[in-house]
């Protein structure tokens, strides 16, 4: 055993001390505490505290520190926003970019409304801290209360189906679950769960097998059926605090390409004042987005297609008939749209990402393309884990 003091709170949440020269990285622990460590490499297991930080606070979930779902709930307010915020900053530094960072945005609004958990013989949950194996819970505190019954819901389908991941969202008309089975899955012993536990759909392997209605979700004015498995923002606050940065982002803008556009979220309020042209390579989402504008009033021209913008990116002669932009990848960024962006005449972009490391390095792209960033908000639905979404808005 080893008995240190802990220097700094590393990118993924965890303590950084220094022993013979050597990083070694300690979870759970916080700047300024003493420990008392066990070290393998470089990585430490905490044994005890010795002397606590005046910042660290009592975790409110039972499962903190076993399961591995969540990373942070031992830091204070003050410090955890610190944290988030210095997330961007640090990308963007390491990037050679130069922009102003507001402060963290909370978006945790009522909790997370959509999990997927694992199911097993032992029961369902997520992996435990880093491990490959499963913590099984009977709860979990950042999920919306329509979740609650989410664990049970999980060991549930595991009886009919076996080993399973069970993707589970909220949604206005009820629960939306996805089931990714190990082997081929019998549904009628799936049909008296559904029924239990006011479940709307229930998906296999993305096909849908039992709806009693379709799940929707409200965006904007519009309502969206969405697809099985259908990506949502974690929380319904972050989608609106997002849509409402993007939206202000592109307020002088008359013509706009939302790109990466899911089913929808930005470009469905969008058009609630001006044309929109949406992309997005997900066929379903963009079936979606078109039957939600379909049925939507008063919504300006929104044209939605199909296109793999990684592929395919819109070069920049085609994105030369907009005035603003926004696009929203997955975390792996998007480099090759992001050139052709730069090389075009868009005089807004708006960027949103949930990884800033991607997005520092697209958004050098568009700052050598002759566009400066104006600022970047980092906002916090990821609770109590080590991501963080941020928008950040580029003017020519």
């Amino acid at each position: 055993m080893t008995t240190l003091t802990i220097s700094a709170l590393g990118q993924r949440g965890e303590g950084v001390a220094e022993v013979d020269g050597k990083r070694v990285f300690v979870p759970l622990t916080l700047p300024g505490e003493t420990v008392d460590i066990a070290i393998a490499g470089e990585r430490g297991t905490l044994e005890a505290i010795v002397v606590p930080s005046p910042h660290r606070v009592a975790a409110f979930c039972p499962h903190f520190g076993v399961c591995g779902g969540c990373q942070l709930q031992h830091l204070d307010a003050e410090t955890y926003s610190a944290f988030k915020r210095g997330l961007v900053e640090t990308a963007l530094s390491h990037a050679n970019i130069d922009a102003p960072v507001a402060p963290l945005l909370d978006a945790r609004g009522a909790g997370r409304r959509r999990v997927t958990l694992h199911a097993r013989k032992n029961g369902a949950g997520f992996m435990a801290f880093h491990s490959h194996d499963l913590h099984p819970i009977d709860r979990c505190p950042i999920l919306v209360p329509a979740l609650a019954t989410a664990p049970a819901i999980a060991r549930a389908v595991y009886a009919a189906v076996g080993d399973c991941d069970v993707s589970i969202t909220a949604t206005l008309t009820g629960l939306d679950v996805a089931v990714r089975p190990d082997r081929k899955a019998r549904v009628e012993r799936l049909t008296p769960l559904a029924q239990q536990h006011a479940v709307a759909r229930l998906s296999l392997d993305g096909e849908t097998v039992i709806q009693a209605q379709a799940p929707v979700i409200r965006m904007g004015n519009a309502l969206v059926e969405i697809p099985p498995g259908s990506f949502l923002q974690a929380t319904e606050a972050a989608e609106a605090t997002l849509s409402a940065l993007v939206v202000a982002g592109l307020a002088d803008s008359a013509a706009i390409a939302d790109l990466f556009c899911g089913v929808g979220p930005f470009a469905l309020r969008l058009a609630e004042r001006t044309r929109v042209y949406a992309a997005d390579s997900d066929k379903a989402a963009i079936a979606a987005l078109a039957q939600a504008r379909n049925k939507a009033r008063g919504l300006k021209p929104l044209t939605a297609e199909r296109r793999d913008l990684f592929r395919e990116p819109l070069t920049a002669i085609e994105l030369n008939r907009f005035d603003g932009l926004v696009f929203d990848p997955p975390r792996a960024g998007a480099e090759a749209q992001v050139k052709e962006i730069a090389r075009s005449k868009v005089k807004t972009v708006v960027a949103v990402s949930c990884e800033p490391k991607t997005f520092a390095r697209d958004a050098k792209l568009l700052v050598e393309g002759g566009y400066r960033l104006e600022g970047v908000t980092p906002v916090d639905q990821f609770a109590w884990s080590t991501h963080v979404e941020l928008v950040g808005v580029f003017r020519r």
